[in-house]
């Protein structure tokens, strides 16, 4: 696709985002949606709105699918490439980008936060009854007790977001706890996205209202924000209490996200503008690219729609991606977003294969039907055949006649670990062993499978393969232990996570934190099944689901905490006060783990480490950023003015002499040293640090130097008073790049600590070796 930039710019004729050609045909040109930036001051005095003067000026009504006019000005449209050009030169024009589909990321996490009732967090912020989250998803499904009103007070007189009505949603569908919800389609429709019928609920592909169809969007929201549910479960597994990180939050929901169809940048945007004017405080949203792919920050709507809402005092908390382990696979980079990685909680469902040589192999499911009962089954491995499809257990790719009636492994990918299993059903396998590959390593995630099935780790699922191989007639058995909890170690970063470093922006790290994104209980529309396939017709209340999808909430919730503890605290303030608490060591006390290797994690994998409440509460310094620092940013990686403002709004300059990327007021710090330096090298970094604990208090720093660097701090102590809140510092990092010895990551990492005997203020430090250009 290529998007354009006004013609004072030279026009990119760029990919950046390469998932599916969105078009419809017409006999000359095919028509396809664009988002047209406009410069808002330019409007002739001799229309009365914006929407007039776009309607006369740009295009006609009819093919207007969006205005916006609160993080964004402008709107977007169905135009064919040429007029999209042609567009792309008018003066008042400041860029045209196509739309692109974007996808989802997707009882026991809030106690695993550190978040206990009555105590800490959950009691100062009264459990954030004041702060309303707004949620970028699949739509919600009302009736769940997780949204139930209860015992909360009046909504928000700040509030003036709607209910909308649609097809099965009705004003009623919303209350003191679901004080908002919209829906957004119009980028969906414009590229012939037609919705399935409505009834009988079990044929519905989709809701034309905020309603739910595919769950996602309904577990997210109940992770920030759900309230108390007894006797919580999934067919049995995690019983208990089910709630949200935020109990009492008030929830608006801006369905965005289309079931089997993805989300629309065109209509993302409208939602981020929709839910800033509408008063949101928190926005959590769960989607972004894939393939570790980013567009710049100009070109990318969540970016765009983020820093407006940012600029206006609202937090963001995005999905870091689930294309981990890879490098550079992180996703949702801008700064002024809040990029948040999965980790494990201790709390897991393992299942054991038991091999015909009596060889026991640990795993994980989440399957409640009838069990094996001990009974052995031929055991059978299709990609024996060396056909890449059968070894994948891809549609119609098994024969029956060599899987009937035995136990099939399946190798993981390509298509949903749990159709895999539907597919041994059709061809008559009484179960499945799913095994991972090098790519996936020991990463493990708990499924609803359809019939008795197992997930196990690269090395086990290499183990069962070699048995299979090794014997002329293979059997084997699984059975299923049900919740276990009190995991060690925990947390681990998830091998789905996305990692580091930052594509973008290297001198930024991505992603900035992680929280539990592994096997979370939440609240379920009654569309689907808990595996989602249109096969299963379970009904369940809550379900069980893993990805950076449900580490995101976890952070929104907690804002929602901190910022209704804190009213006054900015969302820059917010991230800091995480980051700089989070936990970097496991319940065994020792280092966090990647479950990929098995290795210790670095800041590429888990950002500052992981999010802990109890200490964010009383971080006692935060790293605060402006709207301007963000803009020297900007003109710091090279962007002009006009660029700038695709995504300020307003006007901005740059300064002669530009804030080099690094020097942003960020909790973290990442040393860039080129390749071809000849002898050591020198960085230099200011912060600066706002005292929000005692006002009397002197700070002390300690260093972890990254092996082979030198760092040094000025001043040696930080002395802060009623009348002095902020300081600042100067870290320089030495280090002669051809003497490190840096690694798989290219990197080397340590961190740098402020104290003052009570508050521990953590920074990681990244030091990369970069190639020239």
């Amino acid at each position: 696709m290529a998007p354009f930039l006004s013609s004072s710019l030279p026009l990119l004729l760029l990919s950046f985002l390469p998932l599916l050609s969105l078009s419809f045909s017409t006999v000359d040109q095919p028509y396809k949606t664009y988002i047209i930036r406009i410069d808002s001051q330019s409007k002739p005095s001799i229309f009365p709105t914006h929407y007039n003067w776009y309607t006369t000026e740009f295009t006609s009504t009819p093919q207007i699918l969006h205005t916006y006019d609160t993080v964004f000005h402008g709107f977007s449209a169905i135009l064919t490439p040429d007029r999209a050009a042609t567009l792309s030169q008018h003066p008042s024009v400041l860029a045209v980008i196509e739309d692109q589909r974007k996808q989802l990321h997707t009882t026991r996490s809030p106690q695993f936060l550190g978040l206990r009732n009555q105590r800490g967090l959950w009691s100062d912020s009264n459990y954030g009854s004041d702060v309303i989250i707004g949620v970028l998803d699949t739509g919600i499904w009302p009736e769940r007790r997780s949204f139930s009103d209860v015992n909360l007070g009046p909504v928000p007189g700040r509030w003036k977001g709607i209910c909308e009505v649609g097809e099965r949603f009705t004003a009623r569908n919303c209350n003191k706890k679901l004080i908002g919800a919209r829906f957004f389609i119009k980028g969906h429709e414009a590229v012939g996205g037609a919705l399935g019928p409505i009834s009988p609920i079990n044929d519905t592909l989709e809701f034309k209202s905020p309603r739910d169809a595919d769950g996602h969007g309904t577990h997210t929201a109940s992770t920030a924000a759900g309230r108390h549910a007894f006797r919580a479960s999934m067919e049995g597994f995690a019983a208990g209490i089910a709630k949200g990180v935020a109990p009492k939050a008030r929830l608006a929901v801006y369905k965005v996200c289309w079931k089997n169809a993805g989300c629309f940048d065109s209509d993302i945007l409208a939602a981020f503008d929709a839910a800033v004017k509408d008063g949101v405080d928190v926005i959590s949203i769960s989607i972004g690219g894939g393939n570790g792919i980013s567009a710049p920050y100009y070109l990318d709507p969540i970016a765009i729609g983020a820093y407006g809402a940012a600029s206006r005092g609202v937090f963001v908390s995005s999905s870091a991606g689930n294309d981990g382990p890879n490098f550079m696979s992180v996703t949702n980079l801008a700064p002024w977003i809040v990029t948040v990685g999965a980790g494990t909680i201790d709390r897991s469902f393992p299942a054991v294969v038991v091999l015909g040589n009596g060889k026991k192999l640990s795993g994980v499911s989440l399957y409640a039907g009838l069990p094996l009962s001990g009974k052995m089954y031929p055991l059978v491995y299709p990609g024996k055949s060396g056909v890449l499809a059968a070894s994948l257990c891809m549609e119609n790719s098994l024969d029956p006649k060599m899987v009937r009636g035995k136990i099939v492994v399946c190798d993981r990918g390509s298509s949903p670990r749990v159709a895999k299993g539907l597919v041994v059903k059709k061809a008559g396998g009484v179960g499945m062993i799913l095994a991972n590959g090098v790519s996936n390593g020991e990463g493990l995630v708990g499924d609803a499978h359809l019939i008795p099935a197992c997930a196990l780790g690269s090395d086990e699922g290499d183990a069962v393969k070699a048995y299979v191989s090794s014997t002329s007639n293979p059997v084997a058995t699984i059975a299923f232990k049900g919740t276990v909890i009190g995991i060690k170690p925990a947390p681990v970063v998830a091998s789905f996570s996305g990692r580091g470093p930052n594509g973008i922006s290297p001198e930024i790290l991505k992603p900035d934190l992680i929280a539990p994104g592994v096997n979370i209980l939440a609240a379920w529309t009654d569309a689907a099944g808990p595996t989602g396939l249109e096969s299963d017709p379970r009904k369940t209340e809550f379900n069980i689901l893993s990805g950076t999808s449900m580490a995101c909430p976890h952070v929104s919730g907690a804002a929602a905490l901190l910022k209704s503890a804190h009213p006054d605290w900015s969302p820059a303030a917010i991230r800091s006060a995480m980051m700089t608490t989070a936990n970097t060591l496991n319940n065994l006390n020792q280092s966090m783990t990647d479950e990929a290797t098995g290795k210790v994690s670095s800041p590429y994998d888990l950002g500052a480490g992981h999010l802990n409440l109890d200490r964010a509460m009383d971080p006692g310094l935060v790293y605060d950023i402006t709207n301007n620092d963000y803009v020297k940013f900007l003109c710091g990686i090279g962007y002009g003015p006009r660029v700038i403002q695709v995504i300020t709004r307003s006007p901005v300059s740059c300064p002669v002499k530009k804030q080099l990327p690094e020097n942003l007021n960020y909790p973290s710090l990442a040393a860039l040293f080129s390749s071809s330096a000849k002898g050591a090298s020198s960085k230099t970094f200011i912060r600066t640090v706002t005292n929000v604990g005692q006002p009397n208090a002197v700070y002390r720093f300690t260093i972890q130097a990254p092996k082979g660097v030198t760092v040094t701090v000025k001043p040696r102590k930080l002395v802060f008073t009623e009348a002095v809140k902020k300081r600042s510092f100067i870290v320089t990092i030495t280090a002669n790049t051809r003497n490190l010895i840096m690694g798989d990551s290219g990197a080397v990492f340590g961190s740098i600590s402020w104290s003052d005997g009570k508050h521990v203020v953590r920074s990681p430090i990244v030091v990369a070796q970069i190639d020239p250009l």
